[in-house]
């Protein structure tokens, strides 16, 4: 069969085997080259990843391994591909990876289910004691729709939703280059707690210490959880509506954690990163019109970064220095979207998003740039696959 995407709205359904291994190889290779000037004196050496199969998890996973010859185990809640049927991107990525490991003489274990359970939280506690694996990194790069508390067996459902008012604003088609209107509806407070129950930073804090409590975790060790500030043009639905106060909570946490791991010389940040085509941006209207312009504005001025790009950086830039610091704002934040958010790279981008009508988007943003890696994130627009060729089943890649 040959595999050509199905995309249906601001979802891809469908993901290409072979462009899904590409890609998690072409990352792979794109850290091994970097990684020869790293600092490697702190380097971490049993990492744990939850949410390690797309986006910013994967890369984190990759850096890891490749960057710095860490152990890993990952955890992620992904669909397996059948015979006949494909499987979530991720579910392939995570094969990619564990095949790459594997070949590099690098342990990894990949697991499977909700990340939010307990169950699964024991198993990763058993895995690490039969290999007597103490993480000296644990990253948290959850991203889910909903959540079951493990103590209540209540299911919570996130929103993106502003608050107070209703929310107007534009929105691009990365497809067709359509500027459309869009509105949110406010959230009201009981959709306003579900979305800090399912996004904020309960489930985190919980990893860390069943960990903690378990004697997985090692003296000195770092917790990262990701996060997103953005700029004022996605203010008002985003880090000010349902979402923001999820984030307010996800750095809440990471201070009383760093309360709770001083006993054995830990800490916890969140870093906020860079605004990124991944399969949970995408949903996020005013995201493709503004993503699209700044993709235009930071390749022009060579500042441009990927996922891969992005967490080599947050590595060996940010976590695992020479000089042993880590550099923070004024609320403890580690901030890897200091390029994205400097002056010179938002006027642009702000004198460029008013210009943008359905008519001259495709000339004036980045949309092919956008579009690359909407169709990237499912396995396909991968340079070097070939899309015509059959794939004979889709249980492998």
């Amino acid at each position: 069969m040959v595999i050509k995407p199905m995309v249906r709205g601001s979802v891809c359904l469908n993901a290409h085997p072979a462009g899904c291994k590409k890609s998690t190889d072409d990352q792979i290779a794109y850290t091994k080259k970097k990684a020869a000037s790293y600092a490697k004196d702190r380097a971490p050496k049993s990492v744990l990843v939850l949410g390690c199969s797309n986006g910013y998890g994967l890369a984190s996973r990759i850096t890891a391994a490749f960057a710095y010859g860490a152990a890993t185990i990952g955890v992620s809640y992904e669909k397996a591909g059948s015979e006949t049927k494909w499987g979530t991107p991720g579910w392939y990525n995570n094969l990619a990876f564990d095949k790459a490991a594997e070949n590099a003489g690098l342990f990894s274990c990949t697991i499977d289910g909700d990340a939010f359970s307990d169950e699964i939280k024991n198993r990763v506690i058993e895995e690490a004691k039969k290999k007597d694996i103490r993480f000296d990194l644990v990253v948290y790069s959850l991203a889910s729709p909903v959540r079951t508390d493990p103590d209540t067996g209540v299911m919570y459902k996130s929103v993106l939703k502003p608050f107070g008012k209703t929310f107007t604003g534009k929105t691009l088609d990365p497809f067709t280059g359509e500027l459309k209107e869009i509105s949110a509806e406010p959230a009201n407070e009981e959709e306003a707690a579900a979305t800090v129950k399912v996004m904020g930073g309960e489930d985190w804090e919980r990893w860390i210490k069943r960990l903690a409590q378990a004697q997985v975790l090692s003296d000195g060790c770092i917790t990262v959880a990701y996060s997103y500030i953005g700029p004022e043009a996605t203010q008002a639905l985003y880090r000010k509506g349902t979402i923001g106060k999820a984030k307010e909570h996800l750095e809440a946490t990471a201070h009383s954690l760093n309360s709770f791991m001083k006993s054995f010389s830990g800490k916890a940040f969140v870093s906020v990163n860079k605004g990124l085509v991944t399969r949970a941006s995408a949903v996020i209207p005013v995201i493709p019109l503004y993503l699209a312009s700044l993709f235009k504005v930071m390749k022009e001025k060579g500042l441009h970064e990927g996922c891969i790009e992005q967490i080599n950086r947050l590595f060996s830039d940010r976590l695992y220095r020479a000089d042993g610091t880590i550099p923070v704002d004024s609320e403890n934040r580690i901030r890897i979207d200091d390029w994205e958010l400097s002056d010179e790279v938002q006027k642009a981008v702000d004198t460029l998003m008013v210009q943008v009508t359905s008519e001259n988007s495709e000339q004036l943003t980045d949309l092919a740039g956008y579009r690359h890696d909407f169709l990237a994130a499912n396995g396909f627009d991968i340079a070097g696959v070939d899309y015509d060729a059959d794939i004979e089943r889709f249980d492998r890649i």
